[in-house]
């Protein structure tokens, strides 16, 4: 969504049902992000001000954010010269992305008192600036003050509006003077050069009426223009669909609720933030988990290396009794080989290689070190192969949670787990400082103190729970689950564990029934996209975790199978 001008000034003349409202809390999320709080006729309003580059935007919203435990300085400025105000006025400057909130009250004496707070929405020039009655500024959320730039925004100086590089269209009421403002060349579209001439007008908007009119006709599409922003303080403006984006369309029949644009605009951005927290959470804790299964696939080419060593140590062994049982007559003297009997193989000759810096005997000698010595290391690296194939295991289905995961707070739990791993620990000890959200405790949970929200679904009066993670897992099993409950997980193949509840200790599921956890089961694994995949199932009786296993890890017995495919349905 392209927050021009346009967008500005019609979320600002929404705005403006705000007048005579008062400031009673503001919040700072982030470096990018101002919340105020605003009560009026009994109704709490909260206004957002995003200065992030990629997503600078004005709008109301109802969506919370977690705030810091101690506030930034600039939030405690705000806080100091704006709590207890009310809004005078809501102003925007032409099609300029500037928003001014105008503020009055009265101070302790009863005197009036007046600020302003300039909203300014450029990209990667966005700044918050508060102003005092005379336009000096008392702080901002940026201070400028490079030689470079055309003005300097810093505290106890007169405040500048940017210098306007493009032609304001509100100024050209004619036609013909708008088509003689553009320089339309071959080269150039319609669209670029429209943007390009007048403040507040995207390129990306221009398409769009183009594509709506079905047409390059400049004055239709000067009088949509003309039309739409004439609308802006009429407030009988809505956003349409275009491809994946979203503009203002001027709609005399649209559903006039109060503020509908600025509500508009927060679910649209919340779910795009979301979405992109989402991604970015998920691909900083992926490359921790995968630079750790690095290092463990490492370790096991390094065993399967050591392994391969160890297959030759029978024939040192063999080297070392052939030359013992013939010193008798192997002359004492060193040289780089000598040729033995084998009697284990009808007695020919064998050649057998000699360090000529030693006599025979003392290369016998070596023969028995070196395979005593791999004799013990392949014991030893036996059980460090073992080893490394569960760690690589339980590796892969944090993976697999990781792919699965659909919020932050699937995220966090992943990553709350493998902080406690040891496995893990020289990754996490970067990321102490990565912010944990909390989840919700479901009303399931018996112990409260445990993070527990599985996925639930109700099967002909049944219900299944399904684990979102290896912790999940763990506690839906052992803790949560009664001894009589189905258990269903994927055989040899990662996924989540799901318990199918029995209330009855007589009752007794269908076969329509299984078949459907085992397909739920199916599809919570990494076959989801496979088809006729095998399910186990047993009693949770039977399953049992071993000592020191990984979360998520547990082995069973007297199971049965069902081989299913993958589905996921609203039961």
């Amino acid at each position: 969504m392209a927050f021009d001008g346009i967008v500005t000034k019609a979320i600002a003349s929404e705005l403006q049902q705000l007048s005579g409202a008062r400031i009673d809390k503001i919040f700072q999320p982030n470096s990018n992000n101002v919340v105020l709080g605003f009560y009026l006729a009994g109704t709490n309003y909260a206004l957002n001000i995003c200065t992030n580059s990629p997503n600078y935007r004005l709008h109301l919203t109802t969506h919370p954010r977690p705030n810091p435990k101690v506030a930034p300085n600039f939030c405690m400025v705000l806080r100091k010269h704006l709590l207890g105000l009310h809004i005078k006025n809501i102003i925007t400057n032409n099609l300029e992305r500037i928003v001014t909130i105008e503020f009055e009250g009265f101070d302790d004496v009863d005197d009036i008192i007046c600020k302003k707070l300039i909203v300014e929405l450029m990209g990667k020039h966005c700044n918050i600036i508060l102003l005092d009655d005379d336009n000096t500024i008392i702080d901002s959320l940026r201070h400028i003050n490079n030689e470079n730039t055309s003005r300097i925004i810093v505290p106890h100086i007169k405040y500048t509006y940017p210098q306007p590089t493009k032609r304001n269209f509100l100024e050209y009421t004619d036609f013909n003077k708008f088509e003689n403002a553009i320089s339309l060349t071959d080269e150039t579209d319609i669209s670029t050069a429209i943007s390009n001439t007048f403040n507040g007008i995207s390129k990306s908007y221009i398409d769009f009426i183009v594509s709506k009119l079905h047409t390059n006709n400049l004055k239709k599409i000067y009088n949509y223009l003309e039309k739409t922003i004439s609308k802006t303080e009429a407030q009988t403006l809505r956003f349409e669909q275009f491809e994946k984006d979203y503009f203002l369309v001027s709609d005399s029949d649209v559903d006039t609720d109060n503020f509908a644009l600025n509500f508009f605009i927060d679910d649209f951005y919340y779910e795009k933030e979301t979405g992109e927290d989402l991604k970015s959470y998920r691909n900083t804790v992926l490359k921790l988990i995968l630079s750790t299964l690095k290092k463990y696939n490492k370790r096991l080419q390094n065993i399967n290396k050591k392994l391969e060593d160890c297959s030759d140590m029978d024939k040192f062994k063999l080297y070392g009794e052939l030359i013992t049982a013939n010193l008798y007559k192997i002359k004492n003297e060193n040289v780089p080989q000598i040729e033995l009997e084998n009697y284990y193989d009808n007695n020919n000759i064998i050649t057998i290689k000699l360090d000529p810096a030693y006599t025979p005997a003392i290369n016998a000698k070596r023969f028995f070190k070196k395979y005593n010595k791999l004799k013990n290391a392949l014991e030893i690296v036996g059980i460090q192969k073992d080893e490394t194939l569960r760690e690589l295991n339980y590796i892969e289905s944090i993976v697999y949670e990781l792919e699965v995961a659909t919020s932050i707070e699937e995220i966090s739990d992943i990553y709350e787990e493998i902080s406690e791993n040891v496995i893990f620990k020289a990754q996490t000890d970067k990321y102490k400082n990565k912010k944990a959200t909390k989840v919700k405790k479901s009303s399931l949970t018996k112990n409260k103190t445990v993070n527990f929200n599985p996925i639930k679904y109700t099967i002909d009066g049944f219900t299944l729970l399904v684990g979102r993670n290896n912790k999940e897992n763990d506690y839906l099993t052992l803790k949560y689950a009664r001894k009589n409950d189905l258990w269903f997980h994927t055989k040899d193949i990662h996924g989540s564990h799901a318990i199918l509840i029995l209330n009855n200790v007589n009752s007794s599921p269908s076969d329509e029934v299984l078949t459907k956890c085992a397909e739920i089961a199916a599809f919570h694994s990494k076959a989801r996209l496979s088809s006729n995949v095998p399910v186990d199932f047993c009693e949770v009786r039977f399953v049992k975790k071993p000592n020191g296993a990984k979360p998520g890890m547990v082995i069973y017995t007297n199971n049965s199978t069902l081989y299913v495919t993958p589905k996921i349905i609203k039961y």
